[in-house]
């Protein structure tokens, strides 16, 4: 199938020398010119992906145009905070969709003026084309090595032509899970970064693993609370997009959203934090946008209150704390 992968950080970079073991032809699509030329000198990502070789057959682009000509799967592999620009860009370089099957978004935030989802900025620009969803549980350099690995692949409708193409991405290294819960699966994604910040908080203030298990418990419990309001289904969140996810983020010392966390138990301010980070913190924003989509639909979301507070108002991370643990007691379920 001809690939076309628009954004070269870790995880595109990733995604594109998983779909080369699959037999694909595929295209890689820096942002930039710079590292178009660097990835096609070097042969390795050095600056988000490094100690892969990118292989001969990895096409590296840097003009939508030409990839996009015979582009049967695009991927859009860039930060929330950029999706919107991207699919402008497509727009107007692409030509026609007619051979297009699949965009399939990466992305895992929340547009913070709209608060729109992933797929309702897509569905914008490309209200004729299938739009999918790729998530769950991966570490980009785990997924270029070849590590054992399975996500979910969200689409509208599980047509004969999703089926093929899961099948085309899959193999004895990564599984593929066919869903139409596209909203569940983009929630799980976007949630699961907001309580892996909580995560290392936990590592961070040193609170030990009866804790950290505790708050990962009922982080769950609040995730899928959220998740179903805003009209995902319930299952979806004890799947590999929901479950699955957040724990990676929780327990992987590669998770950025953890680190953020972790940073901020051990005393550094949230937005000096951000500012030294040279990788997107998605949970940064996704905190703010999902509080204020909570208070909107006034959801009972304590764990979330206390991140916003610690994040955005200067709450001390050990009173949020006391303020979970002494609220009113309650049955579990």
């Amino acid at each position: 199938m001809n690939t076309c992968v628009l954004g070269a950080g870790a995880w595109g970079t990733a995604i594109a020398l998983h779909l080369i073991q699959c037999g694909h032809s595929v295209s890689l699509v820096p942002r930039r010119i710079e590292q178009a030329m660097e990835l096609t000198s070097k042969r390795e990502n050095s600056e988000y992906l490094p100690g892969f070789k990118l292989p001969e057959s990895l096409q590296i682009g840097h003009q939508l145009e030409p990839v996009l000509m015979e582009a049967e799967l695009v991927i859009l592999a860039c930060p929330a905070k950029g999706l919107r620009k991207l699919c402008q860009h497509i727009q107007v370089a692409i030509q026609t969709t007619e051979q297009l099957k699949l965009i399939l978004i990466l992305s895992k935030g929340l547009e913070q003026d709209s608060l729109k989802l992933p797929d309702a900025i897509v569905q914008e620009y490309f209200p004729q084309t299938a739009i999918g969803v790729l998530s769950g549980p991966s570490y980009a350099a785990e997924v270029a090595a070849g590590a054992p690995t399975a996500l979910s692949l969200a689409v509208e409708i599980c047509s004969p032509t999703m089926e093929a193409i899961q099948e085309s991405m899959s193999n004895d290294r990564l599984r593929l899970y066919l869903t139409d819960d596209v909203k569940g699966v983009e929630l799980g994604g976007i949630l699961k970064n907001i309580y892996a910040i909580g995560a290392g908080l936990c590592d961070g203030l040193s609170l030990g693993d009866n804790a950290k298990s505790a708050y990962i418990t009922r982080a769950m419990n609040e995730m899928t609370s959220i998740g179903k309001a805003l009209g995902g289904r319930k299952e979806t969140f004890y799947g590999l997009s929901g479950f699955g996810d957040l724990i990676a983020t929780c327990f992987g010392s590669w998770s950025r959203n953890r680190s953020f966390g972790e940073s901020m138990g051990q005393g550094l301010e949230p937005q000096d934090i951000i500012n030294n980070q040279k990788t997107v913190v998605e949970g940064f924003v996704a905190v703010d946008c999902l509080h204020q989509i909570a208070e909107n639909k006034a959801l009972e979301t304590p764990i979330l209150d206390e991140l916003y507070g610690i994040i955005y108002r200067g709450t001390a991370p050990e009173l949020a704390l006391r303020n979970l643990m002494v609220r009113e007691l309650k049955t579990e379920f």
